[in-house]
């Protein structure tokens, strides 16, 4: 992994970790009660793994079967939950797209006369690589060989689909002297729909992989970002995540977190059964809340 990649990945953990905590008591009361279901449902005769496991504020390790592997590409990610759990776990320090690499340095490339070095004009280099994007194919050759390697029963996913499309957009601005995206909302952003299929591309190649891994999954990530300065609630469960929106008399502004994939039609056609279904809001700024998401999959008895 590069340096600028991997300074990056430390930067969006920190900028987590610099939300305001005031709002995070009842989200990670519920993230921590999701994952540790999982991890007490893990056969503990079978590897565990525990992808996005980060520095151990949302896992609770405790719960966690002997050998449980934790997988984060932040580098500071292992000592952070050491330090926090004093559990020193077997750890992967990958890209769980496959794909981060390969983009960040076409973007550098676009960015970039080849002959001369010089930066090419912003609006130029930004329609070169819209250009480019569609080519790029991320494959999670990492996790496959890994879950090639150790068949594990149970997966845990913890907040890192909903970060593939935020960690892509920084990489991308980081290739460019600006943000390189149209800001004219009325106008078409090539650039901005070619990053969008190219996140949803790398989170289908994803959950692909946890498909054909043969373990429960057990997923909890954001649906979605919600800008809506209004009271703000949730009616029941519906597939469309749009409809379960509700905020009398004020416009619900949303962003789709995962490119406009739904999990569940990705999953359960691979013999797994959907267990466990909730989403619930979590207030991260003024006039901004995330849509969470948390899916339970689990093999036929």
């Amino acid at each position: 992994m590069s340096k600028p990649l991997s300074r990056l990945l430390r930067r969006e953990q920190w900028a987590f970790l610099a939300r305001d905590r005031s709002a995070w008591g009842e989200h990670l009361a519920r993230v921590r009660a999701f994952l540790g279901e999982g991890l007490q449902a893990a056969d503990p005769s079978r590897p565990v793994l525990i992808l996005g496991a980060g520095p151990g504020l949302e896992v609770p390790w405790a719960l966690a079967p002997p050998g449980t592997t934790g997988w984060d590409a932040d580098p500071w990610s292992r000592v952070w939950t050491a330090l926090r759990h004093r559990r020193w776990a077997p750890w992967v320090f990958a890209d769980l797209t496959g794909g981060l690499a390969e983009l960040e340095t076409t973007a550098r490339r676009a960015a970039r006369e080849s002959w001369t070095g010089r930066r090419r004009d912003p609006e130029v280099a930004a329609l070169r690589l819209a250009g480019l994007l569609p080519s790029l194919q991320p494959d999670p050759v990492p996790l496959r060989a890994w879950i090639d390697a150790h068949r594990p029963g149970t997966i845990l996913v913890a907040n890192v689909m909903g970060q593939f499309g935020v960690v892509a957009e920084r990489l991308v601005e980081a290739a460019f002297p600006q943000p390189p995206w149209e800001a004219d909302p009325e106008r078409p952003d090539p650039l901005a729909t070619a990053l969008e299929a190219w996140t949803g591309r790398a989170i289908r190649a994803f959950l692909g992989t946890l498909a054909a891994s043969g373990a429960d999954l057990w997923l909890v990530h954001d649906r979605a970002v919600v800008f809506s300065g209004g009271d703000l609630d949730l009616g029941p469960w519906d597939g469309d995540w749009c409809r379960q929106l509700r905020s009398p008399g004020t416009p619900i502004e949303a962003s789709d977190a995962l490119a406009g994939l739904e999990v569940p039609p990705l999953l359960t056609g691979s013999r797994l059964c959907l267990a466990h279904r909730e989403r619930w809001l979590w207030p991260v700024g003024r006039g901004q809340r995330h849509l969470v998401e948390a899916l339970a999959f689990r093999r036929p008895a």
